[in-house]
């Protein structure tokens, strides 16, 4: 009988290992699933893992993998300090939609104006929304009590019916000959996040996500709300003895999620998504808690995972494209990534016993 025995300690190997093993388990799994559909299992994983770098679409895809990665890694590195504190910022997707909202806002607002002090002004506009959003699960968790897991979730729903008033109403293009949706900001220079280098895909938001990585490393290493927010979520009971506020610590770990959330939604909103729909959100948000885990919470490894995770984004795309796949194929692999990330988490502080029951 095969029984889990708690380690000691943790063990390191399987906390380098595991996010490695998952990968792997991830992708045999997959080609598993993709010969029981009916098609190639081999050309299935080198069009999701391999086309997009290396494959005739190369250089388009390629491009497309900062622009793809850089919210993923912006928001995760936020919601990575609060997991590191045990506060669990599960509404990244919300703040994400609200900061896009706010930014928005800020340029249609004084449309058609030409001024260089417009993006700048968006760009603080995206993350106070976000940050206002967060603080509401932070405010509502200290003062009454309440789950911060629960009510930023129940929170991105919030905004979702937020951003499909806003495009059907208070952002409705005058000029949309009745569809919904704001202006488009591409179109709009003064309000625009460009591609800074061309044929990089690296625009603001690009600088945004490596400076975002950097602070983290910086806060978590160097900085004594670092050292607190370790302390909280290691033993809770001795952050206390170590000063830590409990509660203001919840509300700067949420607040400053939500305020990078926010951030990743006017980038977005101002380059490649262009203008506020009713279907903004596009699920960067909960995917950065896989990046966020996938990376061990950890600056440098979240630049890895959010990379990894765009890949699956722009591989999916492909393979919707050349081989006719569904176009559930990327929520799977991001799926089955974070069970088996967390199946094989299980081994760094367990370990398998073989034998009779004493």
């Amino acid at each position: 009988m095969m029984r889990l025995v708690p380690r000691s300690s943790a063990a390191r190997g399987w906390e380098l290992g595991a996010p490695v093993a998952a990968l792997l388990a991830t992708m045999m799994t997959g080609a598993l699933l993709f010969a029981i559909m009916g098609y190639d299992p081999v050309a299935a994983i080198r069009t999701i893992f391999w086309d997009p770098l290396f494959g005739a679409s190369a250089s388009y895809s390629r491009p497309q993998l900062l622009v793809k990665a850089a919210p993923l890694i912006l928001i995760a590195s936020g919601l990575a300090i609060g997991f590191r504190a045990g506060i669990w910022n599960i509404g990244a997707e919300g703040q994400y939609i609200i900061g896009g909202i706010s930014g928005a806002a800020v340029a249609l607002a004084v449309y058609p104006l030409d001024a260089v002090w417009i993006f700048p002004a968006m760009i603080i506009a995206g993350a106070a929304g976000g940050w206002a959003w967060g603080m509401i699960p932070a405010l509502l968790r200290n003062w009454f009590g309440a789950s911060e897991i629960l009510v930023s979730l129940m929170l991105v729903y919030v905004a979702q019916k937020i951003a499909a008033w806003m495009a059907f109403g208070p952002m409705k293009n005058p000029e949309g000959y009745g569809f919904p949706g704001s202006r488009n900001l591409q179109q709009y220079p003064a309000a625009s996040n460009p591609e800074l280098v061309p044929n990089t895909g690296a625009h603001w938001g690009v600088v945004a996500a490596a400076a975002a990585v950097l602070f983290t490393w910086w806060l978590m290493s160097r900085h004594i709300r670092g050292f607190h927010i370790r302390v909280a979520g290691e033993a809770p009971r001795a952050a206390r003895f170590a000063g830590v506020r409990p509660e203001r610590l919840v509300a700067f770990c949420l607040g400053l999620s939500g305020a990078l959330a926010g951030m990743a939604g006017l980038f977005e909103v101002a380059g490649p998504g262009g203008q506020i729909t009713d279907a903004f959100g596009s699920g960067y948000g909960f995917t950065a808690i896989i990046v966020a885990f996938l990376g061990r919470l950890n600056p440098i490894g979240i630049l890895l995972a959010g990379l990894l995770l765009a890949l699956t984004y722009i591989g999916g795309e492909l393979a919707q494209l050349t081989l006719n796949m569904p176009a559930a194929t990327v929520q799977v692999f991001q799926g089955m990534l974070l069970f088996f990330l967390l199946a094989f988490d299980l081994l760094t502080r367990f370990r398998i016993v073989w034998g009779k029951l004493a």
